[in-house]
C-alpha cells in the first residue's frame, strides 16, 4: 500500500502547501483520494506528481471541515464516476467560534455521486468507514471551540460528522484520521491498528508535559503513526522525543506500508 500526500500545511519537492489535508492511497485494488484539502491545490500536486485523479475508484471525506472537503466541487469535475463517500453530518452548519463558517459547500449535497454513511459502512472487503459516536472515552478532548448550529442556535461540536477509514490489506490493518477530533488517544485505543495516517489535532497546545504525557499514551501501542495538518510541526518536535515510531508527512512524501 502506497500513502502519498497530495495537500498538507507544508511540502516539498516544488509542490505547493495550504492548511488542509488530502491523500492519496494505492492499496492492491484500489486508487483511493481521502480529503481534497481547501482548494483545487490537491488536483494541482498531483498533476505534478504524474497522479491522474480521474482514475480514482473512490473518495472519502472524513469530516464536514473546508479544509479536508474545499476542493469536493474539483474532484466531481475531474472524476466522473467515483463514489464520494461521508457521513451522514457532514453538511451541518460548522463554525470556529461564532463567525466563521467552516463547513461544506452546501451546493454539493445533493450530487449524486455522494454516498452518506452512519456509523459502520462496509464500502467493500477490506474498506470500512466508522464513526465511533457514543463509544467510551480515554479520555475528552473537548470541542476545540468548534461549534455546529442546532435548532438555529450554536452549540459545541460533537464531530458526528467525523468517520475513519480502515483499510484491511496481507494481514495490516491501516487507519487513516483527518484531524481525529474525537481524540488521537481514543481512536487508538478503539482501534489499535498496525498503522495510523492523519492529524492530531495538538497544534494549539503549548504545554509540552501535555504533549509528553499524550506521546507516551500513544507509545505503548504497537503502532506506526505519520501524522501531519492539525498535529503542528512544533507539537510534533515535542512528541516525536518520546515516541519510537511517529513520522511527519508533508506534501510530497509517500509512505509505504
Amino acid at each position: 500500500m502506497r500513502i502519498t500526500a497530495l495537500t498538507e500545511n507544508t511540502s516539498k519537492n516544488g509542490l505547493l502547501s495550504e492548511h488542509g489535508l488530502s491523500l492519496y492511497i494505492e492499496t492492491e485494488n484500489r486508487k483511493i483520494l481521502f480529503d481534497t484539502g481547501q482548494s483545487d491545490l490537491f488536483s494541482k500536486n498531483a498533476e505534478t506528481l504524474g497522479i491522474d485523479l480521474s482514475e480514482v475508484d473512490l473518495a472519502v471525506l472524513s469530516h464536514g471541515h473546508y479544509d479536508h472537503g474545499g476542493g469536493l466541487k474539483k474532484f466531481l469535475e475531474l472524476n466522473k464516476t467515483a463514489k464520494v463517500y461521508m457521513n451522514k453530518h457532514a453538511f451541518e452548519p460548522h463554525y470556529n467560534g461564532t463567525e466563521k463558517y467552516i463547513g461544506l459547500d452546501e451546493r454539493l449535497m445533493d450530487n449524486e455521486r455522494i454516498v452518506f454513511t452512519d456509523e459502520v459502512f462496509n464500502i467493500e472487503k477490506g474498506l470500512t468507514l466508522y464513526s465511533c459516536n457514543g463509544k467510551d472515552k480515554l479520555l475528552d478532548s473537548g470541542s476545540f471551540g468548534l461549534n455546529t448550529e442546532e435548532n438555529g442556535k450554536l452549540v459545541p461540536d460533537d464531530f458526528r460528522h467525523e468517520h475513519y477509514l480502515l483499510i484491511e490489506e496481507n494481514a495490516k490493518r491501516v487507519l487513516i484520521s483527518g484531524c481525529s477530533h474525537k481524540g488521537i488517544i481514543n481512536i487508538e485505543s478503539w482501534f489499535k491498528p498496525d498503522c495510523l495516517v492523519g492529524g492530531f489535532h495538538f497544534s494549539k497546545i503549548e504545554d509540552d508535559n501535555r504533549l509528553k504525557a499524550f506521546a507516551q499514551a500513544l507509545n505503548v501501542y504497537d503502532t506506526v503513526f505519520y501524522t501531519c495538518h492539525c498535529t503542528g510541526l512544533r507539537q510534533y518536535g515535542v512528541m516525536k522525543k518520546y515516541m519510537d515510531s511517529l513520522n511527519y508527512i508533508s506534501a510530497g512524501d509517500t509512505v509505504v506500508v
